[in-house]
């Protein structure tokens, strides 16, 4: 796609995020995007409507009432919270704030796609660290790096995690530096971070109500740290957008959280509904890492990453597919309802053995 001729130079070679693909021209079985497959909770859509005949007003720019509420829910003052539009802006704001030619960034070579977007968008040179064989994060190339550390735990695509012990030894080993845990997934068998950040003021953990909170569409995310680092995160804040949060949002959000059981009560069943597929998966001859997350990771010897992902589709399911070299054999596949998960399984069934009547065997 051409630009146009006023596109600056310094952005004229950014590679863009690519979304998950949000087709219109059927209805599809989506387990491309790691969205919940359950609907807000009842008081959330009511606090929604609510909210909606008081548009005419600015949102309040300190997003105290999440704030607080957050804070609340994971024993911290509030000066160690901030809310954004999402958890994609908290990052950003985060490389905005502490990244820059001399306080370069490292992350995984395979992780969430957004890390050298970022760091390409505010001109930061980063480095890329290749996982394990295992598609695991080896904590050791991230000790006493003398780098900003950027780790999303669990890991997507991978699912897989780092224990706590490990983050805080990478925390601990980089003091002059800050680190960037991004717990989007954490909710689902992961081990947050977010105590350590009251014994070390170089940590800073990112969450979202995306995943675990049925809020995706809302765009609601936070951020813990300290409150030095939360106050330079809000100067870079109100520096952008003050009203980053719209009113609807913070009003659903807050309600999320009220409501906390019915999501945690959410996650278990997504939890069970993944060892469920993973263990089918894996009885149909797949190789499929073990997830701390919402999704799974996997693979088939019989059929390419590209044409299982191209079967579903026409089969009416959505999974995610990635063409770099090392996991073009993989596709992320969301966990959904037990009945979305069963008709995923049917599909493969079939695609497998439309391919082994295709092969002769």
């Amino acid at each position: 796609m051409t630009m146009s001729k006023f596109f600056t130079e310094r952005l004229a070679s950014l590679e863009a995020y690519v979304p998950g693909e949000q087709p219109r021209d059927r209805k599809y079985i989506k387990l491309n995007t790691n969205e919940s497959p359950f609907p807000p909770s009842p008081s959330v859509i009511a606090a929604a409507e609510e909210e909606a005949g008081r548009l005419q007003l600015y949102s309040d720019p300190e997003c105290k009432l999440i704030v607080d509420k957050l804070a609340e829910l994971y024993g911290v003052d509030p000066s160690m919270v901030i809310v954004t539009n999402g958890s994609d802006e908290v990052l950003n704001f985060a490389f905005m704030a502490f990244f820059d030619e001399h306080r370069t960034a490292l992350f995984p070579d395979i992780t969430y796609g957004f890390y050298p977007v970022f760091a390409n968008l505010n001109r930061v040179p980063y480095e890329e660290v290749p996982l394990a064989p295992d598609f695991s994060i080896n904590y050791k190339d991230y000790l006493g790096v003398g780098k900003n550390v950027v780790i999303a735990n669990p890991n997507a695509p991978t699912g897989l995690s780092l224990s706590l012990s490990e983050i805080e030894e990478i925390v601990a080993s980089n003091p002059d530096n800050v680190v960037i845990i991004d717990e989007a997934y954490v909710d689902f068998g992961g081990e947050s971070a977010y105590r350590l950040c009251e014994k070390y003021n170089n940590l800073i953990v990112t969450g979202t109500f995306s995943k675990s909170r049925s809020l995706a569409g809302a765009r609601l995310g936070f951020g813990i740290a300290c409150p030095e680092l939360i106050r330079d995160l809000n100067t870079v804040r109100y520096s952008t957008n003050p009203y980053n949060v719209n009113r609807m949002t913070m009003a659903c959000g807050y309600r999320a959280i009220c409501d906390n059981d019915y999501y945690m009560e959410n996650c278990r069943t997504v939890m069970e509904n993944r060892e469920y597929t993973r263990d089918k998966l894996i009885s149909l001859g797949f190789n499929v890492l073990p997830s701390d997350a919402n999704f799974l990771f996997a693979e088939s010897p019989d059929v390419s990453g590209k044409e299982l992902y191209l079967a579903l589709k026409a089969r009416g399911i959505l999974v995610r597919h990635f063409s770099k070299e090392r996991i073009k054999n993989f596709n992320r596949i969301t966990v959904g309802t037990r009945a979305e998960m069963d008709a995923l399984l049917d599909a493969v069934r079939e695609i497998l053995g439309d391919k082994n009547e295709t092969s002769g065997n």
